[in-house]
C-alpha cells in the first residue's frame, strides 16, 4: 500500500503561482513513477504530468507544458507540481497518483494509488 497526501492548494489570481506537494508513505517511493491529474467540475479527470522513478524523465499535457514543472525528492518521499502563469481554466481538484512502473503514464487507469485530491482555484 502507498498512501498519498496532497498539500499546497488554494486560491490565487490569474498569472500567479502555486506549488503542490504530494507526500507518500508506505512502500518504497522510488519504486513508483508519479503522476498528477486534475478534474474540473463537470469534466473528466485529465492528465497533467508525470515523472519517472528517478526523476530523469517528465511528460506534460500540452495545456500545461512550459507553465508547470514536476519534480520529486526520493529522500523525502515527495513529488511536487510547480504551477506558474496560472489561468482560470486551471481551476480543478488536483490529484497525485503512483504507478508501479519506470516512466508513468498519461492514462489514469495505469495508476495504482491515488491521493484524496486538493482544490486549486484561479480567479480572473
Amino acid at each position: 500500500q502507498v498512501q498519498l497526501v496532497e498539500s499546497g492548494g488554494g486560491l490565487v489570481q490569474a498569472g500567479g503561482s502555486l506549488r503542490l506537494s504530494c507526500a507518500a508513505s508506505g512502500r518504497t517511493f522510488s519504486y513508483y513513477a508519479m503522476g498528477w491529474f486534475r478534474q474540473a467540475p463537470g469534466k473528466e479527470r485529465e492528465f497533467v504530468g508525470a515523472i519517472s522513478r528517478s526523476g530523469s524523465t517528465t511528460d506534460y499535457a500540452d495545456s500545461v507544458k512550459g507553465r508547470f514543472t514536476i519534480s520529486r525528492d526520493n529522500a523525502k518521499n515527495t513529488v511536487y507540481l510547480q504551477m506558474n502563469s496560472l489561468k482560470p481554466e486551471d481551476t480543478a481538484v488536483y490529484y497525485c497518483a503512483a504507478d508501479f512502473s519506470e516512466r508513468g503514464s498519461r492514462y489514469s487507469s495505469r495508476y495504482d494509488y491515488w491521493g484524496q485530491g486538493i482544490q486549486v482555484t484561479i480567479s480572473s
